[in-house]
């Protein structure tokens, strides 16, 4: 059975093209021509993914997804951006936004940000740990995988102690499909800090374009380097 997944956009001919692309790829579509429409066939229609343009009249995309997660906190919410504006990627993610794509939308970024809210819906459904730390050699690993919210917090600090009570370097590598909200962010920069703080070095690996921005934004390239 194929997913289906809600548009919301202003633009009929973006609606359009989004119904024939995703189509395509075999989603079942439903679209919605506004915020306040999109946001009543959520409620009704429980899609799995939402994608959301953030600029429309009358319901703005950030006020979509603050109600979808109301009615559905692990819901999966890819918002549109304008491009380059990380402030807007900022706010939504502050609001527990799974991921983000930047107008216009390009097919390989579509398809990646909907790769990535698949892998997390699969994750969500079973009971693996999402955040695993395994001893190497020269270096403490922390993987770190799906949804990263407040949630988490415990589970990073117990994963940071165990990491910091090593001698060696910390690698904390991200899966593909990992999304970062606010509130995630704000608790892994915090522990990141202590280790930088008891002189650990931590190296990052495996984020996808995106969160490297939204790292780079918050300074957190600060606290650790980067490695391919």
């Amino acid at each position: 059975m194929s997913r289906r997944i809600l548009v919301i956009d202003d633009e009929k001919p973006t609606l359009n093209m989004f119904k024939l692309l995703l189509g395509a790829m075999g989603y079942e579509t439903l679209a919605a021509s506004d915020g306040q429409q999109g946001v009543e066939m959520f409620d009704r229609e429980r899609p799995d993914i939402v994608l959301t343009d953030i600029k429309m009249p009358v319901m703005d995309g950030i006020e979509v997804l603050r109600r979808v997660k109301e009615l559905s906190p692990l819901a999966e919410v890819i918002v549109i951006t304008g491009h380059g504006d990380m402030d807007l990627a900022m706010e939504a993610l502050n609001l527990d936004a799974t991921d983000f794509i930047n107008k216009p939308v390009q097919r390989e970024a579509l398809v990646q940000a909907l790769k990535r809210a698949e892998e997390r819906i699969a994750l969500s459904r079973n009971e693996e740990s999402l955040v695993s730390v395994e001893p190497e050699d020269h270096q403490t690993h922390i993987r770190v995988r799906g949804n990263v919210t407040a949630l988490s917090g415990p589970v990073l600090n117990r994963a940071f102690d165990e990491a910091c009570s090593t001698n060696g370097d910390i690698l904390l590598s991200f899966d593909e499909n990992t999304s970062i909200n606010g509130a995630g962010l704000s608790s892994l920069a915090g522990r990141m800090s202590k280790c930088v703080e008891d002189g650990r070095h931590i190296y990052i690996s495996g984020l996808s374009e995106n969160f490297r921005a939204v790292f780079e934004m918050m300074g957190i390239f600060r606290l650790a380097q980067l490695r391919q």
